[in-house]
């Protein structure tokens, strides 16, 4: 599911060295208008020019305004200054329009794991990774669900459950299985229409696991509560993806192994994998299948 492009108004307030107006109109994202003079703009032309506008370029001697960003209305989402300096710019008025605001009770708040029931789909080496990571947080109840119940869960007090059940009282919702073709598009409709409204859905497994056109869905219209991702289908996601334009879901480039260490182990069980299977010897990691 995508959105159609959305091209920006950008008002560009003086003619500017060419390089500039290059990157402009040559990014496909932004339709510029120019006050096609090199002396300043006049003041009803800037608040004409600026009416609507996402972006605004201007100058030093450009007065940036409340009057101004008033003109501009609500699309403005930023100023660009071609100049070091930045008196010419209402500093406080602009910090109350998009910048930090004071600390609120309820400010960037969310879900804690403190008494929380948390459900693993796929208790396998990285589910228990992610069990035993959890449990120290206050975590009440871990539950998992899989193709059958695992004897190490008893480490992590885990609770063999049909996926339905873990769906239903979960208030977060991990998934650490693998992709099989009984696991591809798991994540579904049906699926998130059984979870509570506000449990958070995470995906660390593989990006073809959910459907994302469904999660989107569940998102946008408070099936569940958030979503974070450290995988998608495609990786990365375009940028103009429905889902990198919610405030509730994270989504990561998939560095779930990202460490300079965890990096240097798996080259090395590749190569030592390459070497046995040229040697005839028995593989450290191998897929059997």
């Amino acid at each position: 599911m995508h959105t159609a492009h959305k091209i920006m108004k950008v008002f560009v307030t003086r003619r500017i060295p060419q390089e500039g107006m290059k990157i402009l109109s040559q990014s496909g994202v932004c339709k510029v208008s120019l006050w096609d003079s090199d002396e300043p703009v006049p003041r009803e032309e800037l608040l004409k020019g600026v009416a609507g506008a996402h972006g605004l370029l201007c100058l030093l001697s450009d007065k940036i305004d409340t009057e101004v960003l008033h003109a501009a209305g609500p699309n403005l989402k930023v100023i660009s200054t071609l100049s070091v300096g930045f008196d010419h710019m209402a500093m406080d008025e602009i910090k109350k329009r998009g910048g930090w605001s004071t600390w609120k009770p309820l400010w960037l708040c969310g879900y804690g794991l403190l008494g929380s029931t948390v459900g693993v789909i796929g208790l396998g080496r990285i589910g228990m990774a992610i069990a035993r990571r959890l449990k120290p947080f206050g975590v009440k109840r871990l539950l998992y669900s899989g193709r059958t119940a695992k004897s190490y869960a008893s480490d992590v007090e885990g609770e063999y459950v049909p996926l339905d059940t873990l769906l239903s009282e979960c208030d977060f919702v991990v998934v650490s299985c693998a992709l099989t073709p009984e696991t591809q598009g798991l994540c579904n409709k049906a699926f998130f229409s059984k979870m509570k409204n506000n449990a958070v859905f995470i995906n660390t497994s593989r990006g073809a696991v959910v459907n994302q056109e469904d999660l989107y869905q569940a998102l946008t219209t408070g099936q569940i509560a958030c979503a974070g991702l450290d995988v998608t289908t495609p990786e990365p996601l375009p940028t103009d993806h429905p889902l990198l334009t919610l405030k509730n879901c994270v989504v990561l480039p998939h560095i779930g192994s990202a460490t300079y260490s965890t990096r240097g182990i798996m080259a090395e069980l590749s190569a030592n994998n390459l070497l046995a299977g040229l040697q005839g010897t028995d593989m450290p990691s191998e897929l059997k299948f």
